[in-house]
Parts: C-alpha cells; sequence; structure tokens
C-alpha cells in the first residue's frame, strides 16, 4: 500500500485547527454564555419596586394601526406607577391616527404628536424620536418599535431596575415570536447569535449597540450629545450607532430577565428582513472599537475550524493514522457540544423554541454572512445617505 506523506501539511492543518478550537471555545464559554448565567441570576433577584422612576416611552408610527391596535395596549397595561407613551406620527396615510385616539379615550397617559409634511429630514424615524424626546417631560426614555409586544407586564419595571447613579443606558432582549418553517427559525436564530453578541460584551463591560426596540437611556446624555448630529449623513444609526458612540462600561447596564424579553412578528418577506440585516450592515461599517473584527474573527474561526477538521481527516484516513483521525473528531466533539449546550441553555433561558435547528444554522451561518455582504457590496450606498 502506497502512503503519502503528509507530515509537515498534516502539523500545519492541525496547528490552525487547534487555534480555531481555543478561539472558538472562548466566545462561547465567555462572552457568548452570558445571557443565560445573568438571566438566572437576574430572575433569582426580587423586583426593586422601590426603584420606578417616571419614564417616557417614544414609539415613531408610520401606517401601522393594525400593529398599534394590536401592541399598544400591552405597553400602555404596564404594571408601572408613572409613565407616559409618546407615539409620534410620520404622515401616515393609514388609520394610525384614528386608533390612537380611540386608544387614547381609554389610557389618558397616552400623549400624540406628528412629523410636519415640511419637515426637510430622510431620515424620518431620527426626526420622530428626536420629537419624542423633546416632547416628553421624564428623564428616561425607553425607546420601542409599533410592532414590538412584551411578554410580561413587568417589562418597564425590569428596565428601572437598572436605573441606578451612574447609568445612563439600558439595552434589553428583543426577538422574532417563534414560527414554524426553516426561514423562521433562522432569524430567530440569527437574532439570538447577534444578542449573545452584543449583549454579552455588554455584561462583560464592553457596550458596542443595541437594537432600537428595547432600550433606554437618560434624556440627559441624549441633549449633551446633541442627539444624532453624528449619523445626519446616514438613513439609519439612531439605534445601533448612537448606543456605539455613548456606551461604556461604567454607564451602561443589561437587563436579560424573563420579564425583560420583548417579541416581534415574523417578517412577511425575506426582502424585508434581509433589508434590515443590510440596513445594519452600513451601520456597523461605523462602529468604533473592536467589536466589529471579533464578531468577524468568531464567524471565520468557525470555518477554519471546520475546514481544518475534514482536512485533518481525509489526510489521517488517507495515511491510515487513526490517532490523528480520532483526535480530529474529538475536537469536533468538543467544539459542537461546547456550541450546542451553550446555545440551548440560552435559548431556553429567554424562551425560544429552537431546539436542535442551530447546528444546522451553526454550519450555515457563514454561508449566511457571506451571502449578506455580497448582498451589501450589490446595493446602492446611497439608498442608505441623507439626501
Amino acid at each position: 500500500m502506497i502512503q503519502i506523506d503528509f507530515t509537515s501539511i498534516t502539523l500545519f492543518i492541525q496547528v490552525l485547527g487547534i487555534l480555531a478550537l481555543f478561539i472558538q471555545l472562548y466566545y462561547f464559554l465567555f462572552p457568548y454564555s452570558r445571557i443565560y448565567r445573568h438571566n438566572k441570576l437576574q430572575d433569582k433577584q426580587p423586583a426593586n419596586n422601590n426603584n420606578c422612576p417616571p419614564l417616557s416611552v417614544i414609539i415613531v408610527t408610520k401606517d401601522s394601526a393594525s400593529m398599534l391596535k394590536e401592541n399598544l395596549p400591552a405597553i400602555l397595561e404596564q404594571d408601572y406607577p408613572e409613565f407616559e407613551v409618546i407615539v409620534v406620527n410620520d404622515e401616515s396615510a393609514g388609520e394610525d391616527e384614528d386608533i390612537l385616539k380611540i386608544i387614547g379615550n381609554q389610557y389618558p397617559h397616552l400623549y400624540r404628536t406628528f412629523i410636519p409634511k415640511t419637515a426637510r429630514y430622510v431620515s424620518r424615524k431620527k426626526l420622530g424620536i428626536a420629537m419624542g424626546i423633546k416632547a416628553s417631560k421624564y428623564d428616561w426614555i425607553v425607546i420601542t418599535e409599533t410592532y414590538c409586544k412584551p411578554e410580561s407586564k413587568n417589562w418597564l419595571r425590569s428596565l428601572a431596575g437598572n436605573f441606578v447613579h451612574g447609568t445612563d443606558i439600558v439595552i434589553g432582549y428583543c426577538n422574532y415570536s417563534n414560527g414554524k418553517g426553516l426561514f423562521a427559525k433562522r432569524i430567530v436564530s440569527d437574532m439570538l447569535l447577534v444578542s449573545m453578541r452584543y449583549l454579552g460584551r455588554a455584561l462583560g463591560g464592553s457596550p458596542y449597540m443595541a437594537i432600537g426596540r428595547n432600550m433606554a437611556y437618560r434624556k440627559e446624555v441624549y441633549l449633551n450629545h446633541k442627539g444624532f448630529h453624528n449619523q445626519l449623513t446616514l438613513m439609519r444609526g439612531e439605534d445601533d450607532l448612537f448606543i456605539n458612540e455613548i456606551a461604556n462600561k461604567r454607564n451602561t447596564k443589561v437587563t436579560v430577565s424573563s420579564d425583560s424579553i420583548m417579541r416581534m412578528p415574523q417578517p412577511e418577506h425575506r426582502k424585508v428582513w434581509k433589508g434590515d440585516k443590510i440596513g445594519y450592515e452600513v451601520t456597523g461599517n461605523h462602529y468604533k472599537g473592536t467589536a466589529r473584527l471579533s464578531n468577524g474573527l468568531e464567524t471565520w474561526t468557525s470555518v477554519l475550524f471546520n475546514i481544518s477538521v475534514i482536512a485533518s481527516l481525509c489526510i489521517s484516513i488517507i495515511n491510515r493514522d487513526w490517532i490523528f483521525t480520532a483526535a480530529a473528531c474529538i475536537a469536533w466533539l468538543i467544539r459542537t457540544t461546547t456550541v450546542m449546550t451553550v446555545f440551548i441553555k440560552t435559548s431556553k433561558a429567554m424562551g425560544e423554541k429552537l431546539s436542535a435547528y442551530f447546528f444546522i444554522y451553526d454550519i450555515m451561518r457563514p454561508l449566511y454572512s457571506l451571502g449578506l455582504k455580497l448582498a451589501y457590496m450589490a446595493r446602492n450606498k446611497n439608498d442608505y445617505m441623507r439626501k
């Protein structure tokens, strides 16, 4: 039997594989596992009912009458002593204003305003939030969307429990409602991983972004930072870029208790979800710090690890080197067991119903990431810029 000497190649592949394995284990055992560990801690802690400063919830609406009707009462009926909800209407052509009037008759703490038609501003979402903050009468501002619905009546309390001296920003968890089909599971898995990244880093003292569906900050911080002036050239950035600019390990806290979870409906079309992902890809290019590089390192070391395992298996089987075959299999089992354990525990803690689907997602996500990069490169960047 002819044997091929792959000694130097095998050694090189194994060194790369071991390096990739240790990087992968670091990410999943430390930053990515923080959500479920802190979920347990926060659920065990008794609610601080004495720490409930008055707050203002800001929502910008545009042609979202059905969503307002379905989701707004869940926010207005929060078990919280003193708060107001300000809905900013962005030239809705539908029944938004009629729905707001009907709901307003039942809830006196609902206030509404509108963006003037003459406003010369492309990023009307930023203008809407700015107008809501200007109209607010309380120091703490909570930001969410018309299509979002809290799972608990204690959602505001879960945020307010972190409104302590020295804290200026509180960020929380939001994901799609659990649906059927592979696409539904894919986007829930994707959002869970995104949350494991940005919430995990924030819990570790390195906040770098938030998503404007479940977050709060002090009005004073917004005013001192001159609002969104640094993102005026971009259509987006009122959530992730704004937080990226003002957040640090001292002024940011995270809530991942069961009461803090916010849900949003599955997108009607894939292109809606894809457009949203590309939007964050655009703003992500402006992040300060190492977060973007760190996320890319984790994604592509997973590719490197899988390639090294496959190559090691092929070479060791050709040479009938069963020790190296066993070593490659053991390394793959170690990573897979670690990744699946962390993901399943996090999924369970945050109320997701994904079972073992993440095994498929974990294998496919480098391809998903590459596809997103290519779609971003193919888009006209002026579509995301202020005109």
